[in-house]
């Protein structure tokens, strides 16, 4: 996509009340969101932060031609990783994984706590922005995945929720 017209995205999610946005076109996948007021920083720099996050992603076709297995239709399985049963909440992006809200701070969640369909679950840091992650259903916390302080993927297991 051309960086006029993420610039134009940018001054348009500025210039609005829209606390979030994503934009698809073709293959590319452009999302922007802007950091809640009173969010806590973990690494608060000198200069300000920006206002927005861009998240560029594009998606490759699948292609018959591609190496790997030949004939099989199926996904490479993932790295074999102990997981307790129930639904897993995923990353909705790239960037640096914060499980409280400081580094002195008790973290936003423990294995075997009760969560509600929105409760913050961690912080992901992405170009000097950070976004809370939310839980998406109640459930107990079964599984803490990722790691204070390390990046993550998109789309990533972060927690279990059972």
């Amino acid at each position: 996509m051309d960086l006029r017209k993420i610039k134009k995205l940018i001054d348009l999610l500025d210039e609005s009340n829209l606390a979030e946005m994503e934009i698809r076109e073709g293959e590319e996948t452009i999302r922007l969101s802007r950091m809640p007021k009173g969010m806590p920083m973990h690494a608060m720099s000198a200069a300000p932060a920006p206002v927005t996050h861009v998240h560029v992603e594009q998606r490759p076709q699948p292609s018959a031609a591609a190496g790997g297995r030949q004939g099989s239709s199926e996904p490479e399985p993932a790295p074999a990783r102990d997981m307790p049963e129930g639904r897993i909440q995923r990353s909705p992006m790239v960037g640096t994984y914060y499980g409280s809200p400081s580094p002195d701070a008790p973290p936003f969640v423990k294995v075997g706590q009760q969560v509600k369909a929105g409760d913050v679950l961690g912080i992901i840091e992405a170009m000097k922005m950070f976004n809370q992650i939310e839980a998406d259903h109640s459930g107990t916390i079964a599984a803490v995945l990722a790691t204070s302080g390390q990046p993550v993927e998109f789309d990533e297991p972060l927690f279990v929720i059972s």
